[in-house]
């Protein structure tokens, strides 16, 4: 079981506000690694090069390997990712270790194909509709995918695809599946033409204004 993305840390020891803000400050972002019945370890990582591999949506469902001066010292999967609330910072990072032998739950992401060439869109003139973008997934680190394929080419309008017509790779079940729950993931809509707008009542024609009274004759001398 290896990473396929390594993440340099340090471990640190102060624990506050103070000292998360002391370290963002200079340019660190700190993090938690806990789980597999290990005690927690708290870390600091620089923050541009996990901030780069947040730019990658495999980053989020891949096994991750800790290093600490060099040496990996756990394989972990990302929990929680914390952010700035209005800058494009990492403020915070939870790991959690993974063990080669227990099964993990992670959210994977589903990756729709032949959208533009399904029958209900192309000839049938359908909206393709995604009722679900992640799916959560239990199975062993060794076994995580970092996307489900989900293809649409088939479809026609009103058509669906069920949680139960996807392809897993072995060893892989899809929570919803397991409690009996299969849900549609994706379906093509009719496209509804609105309605045209109806014309504005025309007011009534104003009431023809009265004559001007004529101008007072003039007395003779």
């Amino acid at each position: 079981m290896s990473g396929k993305f390594e993440l340099n840390a340090e471990m640190r020891s102060e624990k506050g506000t103070g000292a998360s803000r002391r370290l963002r400050r200079a340019g660190k972002v700190p993090g938690i690694l806990y789980g597999a019945g290990k005690e927690p370890v708290m870390l600091s990582f620089d923050h541009d090069p996990l901030w780069h591999h947040t730019r990658h949506e495999a980053f989020f469902t891949s096994i991750l390997s800790v290093k600490v001066d060099g040496k990996i010292i756990d394989q972990a999967i990302l929990r929680d990712l914390h952010m700035h609330p209005f800058k494009p910072k990492v403020a915070h990072v939870d790991l959690q270790r993974v063990s080669a032998t227990e099964r993990l739950h992670l959210l994977v992401p589903l990756h729709f194909i032949n959208q533009e060439t399904a029958p209900g869109v192309k000839l049938q003139g359908g909206l393709v509709a995604h009722l679900m973008t992640e799916v959560d997934v239990s199975c062993l680190p060794s076994q995580l995918p970092e996307f489900l394929t989900v293809d649409v080419g088939n479809l026609n309008v009103g058509d669906s695809i069920h949680l139960s017509n996807l392809t897993v790779p072995e060893g892989v079940t899809l929570t919803d599946l397991t409690h009996g729950n299969d849900l549609a993931i994706v379906t093509i809509t009719v496209v509804r033409e609105a309605p045209e707008p109806e014309p504005a009542p025309v007011a009534p024609e104003a009431t023809a204004a009265a004559p001007e009274a004529e101008a007072p004759k003039k007395e003779g001398k």
